[in-house]
């Protein structure tokens, strides 16, 4: 479904990706692992059109999605959880939601999407009409979650979702995208929390200052000695 290749990204003279080349198949789970600092935020604002690459190619569906602009990158099917959450403080959890769909032409789509939100995370039903603002940490991570379905993605783009939550709200959270994995969903995953990412996904890379230094199915690098030592706490 997405296979980026030979990606090199800079910021200035910062050499931040260097020559990474990977791929993520249509139905899988597909975990970025790696120290902060390793790239892989800046992996996936890429892929999302938010940072062009100074060489390398991303392709989605077979087509090449480098140059396209962020929101035709929306519009064709890749929609991206922010790290940090990034809700709209000031609006209503109801005009998040809406704002996610802004691709969708179809008035009736946009309600689907609101229904299927609220049906997945019915907190935020009952918060509808709150400002996001005002929500927990763990709701404004659903409320983000939801706000990128609305678009009807086919991957979900995944940037640190357990971050900052308590360890109860971690676990719901990652049942939550093992079970939007469950309808079909493509995600590619980037997690600090390497544990719970290996455990939940088929496939896993990891990244070192930019560059992939291992890759391969995730419950193998769960049990990997030198992946326990460096990101599981030994």
């Amino acid at each position: 479904m997405l296979v980026v290749n030979d990606l090199d990204v800079y910021y200035g003279m910062i050499h931040a990706i260097k020559n990474i080349s990977f791929e993520v198949k249509s139905g899988e789970i597909v975990t970025l692992i790696g120290a902060n600092g390793a790239g892989k935020t800046t992996i996936l604002q890429t892929i999302s059109g938010l940072i062009k690459p100074k060489s390398g190619n991303i392709e989605y569906r077979g087509r090449d999605i480098t140059k396209s602009e962020s929101f035709k990158i929306v519009k064709n099917g890749i929609a991206q959880v922010p790290e940090g959450r990034r809700v709209f403080t000031q609006m209503t959890v109801e005009d998040n939601l809406e704002l996610g769909g802004f691709t969708v032409k179809d008035k009736s789509k946009i309600e689907e999407g609101k229904i299927r939100a609220y049906e997945m995370f019915p907190r935020l039903k009952e918060r509808r009409k709150q400002l996001a603002g005002t929500l927990s940490g763990g709701e404004q991570q659903m409320l983000a979650i939801g706000r990128a379905l609305m678009s009807n993605p086919q991957i979900l783009l995944m940037d640190e979702p357990s971050m900052g939550l308590a360890p109860i709200l971690v676990r719901e959270i990652f049942s939550i995208i093992e079970r939007i994995n469950a309808t079909g969903m493509t995600v590619l995953l980037v997690e600090q929390n390497a544990n719970m990412a290996l455990s939940i996904a088929d496939r896993a890379y990891v990244l070192e200052t930019g560059k992939i230094v291992l890759g391969g199915d995730a419950k193998d690098l769960l049990g990997n000695e030198d992946i326990r030592k460096a990101y599981l706490g030994g």
